[in-house]
């Protein structure tokens, strides 16, 4: 998908794009990590939210979110795909466990 840009995707009614923050590869204590030991990050950047998302019992469900909000979401939650070296999810709206207040 490298001919492909971020900026060029927008998600599916019911989708947000996120850019996942970047692994933490030192501790507060100055400690380095191997890359084997750093985790995914559960948070990140909206970068383009999808349309309003309509159930199939016909209720709206309206994203949670706007562009440019960092957010946390869950572990398992959303899709990776990977455009040139860096990895983005697609969550769900249902996905979001919180907005992160600046």
């Amino acid at each position: 998908m490298s001919a492909v840009s971020v900026n060029s995707l927008q998600p599916m009614p019911g989708y947000v794009l996120v850019e996942p923050a970047e692994a933490q590869k030192q501790t507060e204590s100055g400690i380095f990590l191997p890359d084997s030991q750093t985790e995914k990050p559960q948070y990140g950047t909206v970068l383009a939210v999808g349309a309003d998302w309509v159930t199939e019992q016909g209720a709206t469900l309206k994203s949670p979110v706007k562009k440019g909000n960092m957010v946390v979401y869950k572990k398992w939650g959303g899709n990776d795909v990977k455009i040139g070296a860096k990895e983005y999810q697609f969550l769900k709206f249902e996905d979001i466990l919180a907005v992160i207040a600046k």
